[in-house]
């Protein structure tokens, strides 16, 4: 048993030091970047604490009354179901398909999510749509991440799991020797959550910090959506977004399972 499960944890922490790598950006987004960046700094300080509120205020708006209607759009008890029963064969006799069928779930998220988001981005962008479309953004982002901790186990409605989503967030979209900071502080924290220790998370604060990490993010994207012809890069940057917050909720909630298995 643990032989197997020690090679699937090692597996996922090669997958983790590479997404923390420098080079884990993709070549879309290297090459959009230095572009970005230029406009990115004629942006007034008004419209980017505009975007920082907005948001924060979506942030708000799926988490207190949102989740009932995210959960709307996907079987929460048949991915919950399938997750006990491979976890439960998985418990008899060790082998890799009960592994990989949790991973199938997962990944098969990843790639419909992050398809949406281009579809979204895109159809709005191109009706000159920037601020109205981040409720929705962040509803698909979100959506990702519930559906993969589902799959490995986990729930997200207490206090402690929205602050590692969020925390999640945060890391994921992060650079360099943030993301690594990030990264440990997420690890404590999903390691003190199954510990069942008391975490003293300030959740309201970390939603201030994951929104406005995002927001910096998306800045210059929200900002061009206001002119219609550019609703494509939008749609881009955030499957490149979306994709990413995926791959590395999928490497941690998968680390936090294989962790308490052994």
């Amino acid at each position: 048993m643990n032989q197997l499960l020690g090679q699937q944890l090692k597996r996922i922490e090669l997958q983790e030091k590479k997404i923390l790598g420098p080079s884990n950006r993709p070549l879309l987004e290297s090459t959009l970047s230095p572009i970005l960046d230029k406009i990115q700094d004629k942006i007034p300080t008004k419209l980017i604490d505009t975007l920082n509120t907005a948001f924060y205020k979506s942030f708000q708006l799926v988490f207190e009354k949102g989740s009932t209607y995210i959960e709307k759009t996907y079987d929460k008890d048949k991915i919950e179901l399938e997750h006990d029963i491979n976890n439960y064969a998985l418990d008899k006799r060790i082998n890799k398909k009960h592994i990989n069928k949790m991973d199938r779930h997962s990944k098969q998220s990843k790639l419909i999510n992050s398809s949406i988001s281009v579809i979204e981005g895109s159809v709005l962008g191109l009706f000159g749509i920037g601020l109205p479309d981040i409720p929705l953004f962040l509803a698909v982002l979100v959506r990702t991440i519930y559906e993969i901790a589902l799959s490995y186990g986990y729930s997200y409605s207490s206090s402690e799991e929205k602050a590692f989503l969020l925390l999640l967030i945060h890391a994921a979209v992060a650079k360099e020797e943030e993301q690594k900071e990030l990264d440990k502080n997420l690890e404590a924290l999903g390691a003190a959550i199954d510990s069942s220790l008391d975490t003293k998370v300030d959740t309201d604060l970390l939603m201030r910090e994951t929104a406005n990490a995002l927001s910096q993010t998306l800045l210059t994207t929200k900002f061009l959506q206001g002119l219609p012809i550019v609703g494509v890069i939008g749609g881009a940057v955030n499957y490149s977004i979306t994709n990413r917050v995926a791959k590395y909720a999928q490497i941690k909630y998968k680390k936090r399972y294989l962790q308490k298995k052994l």
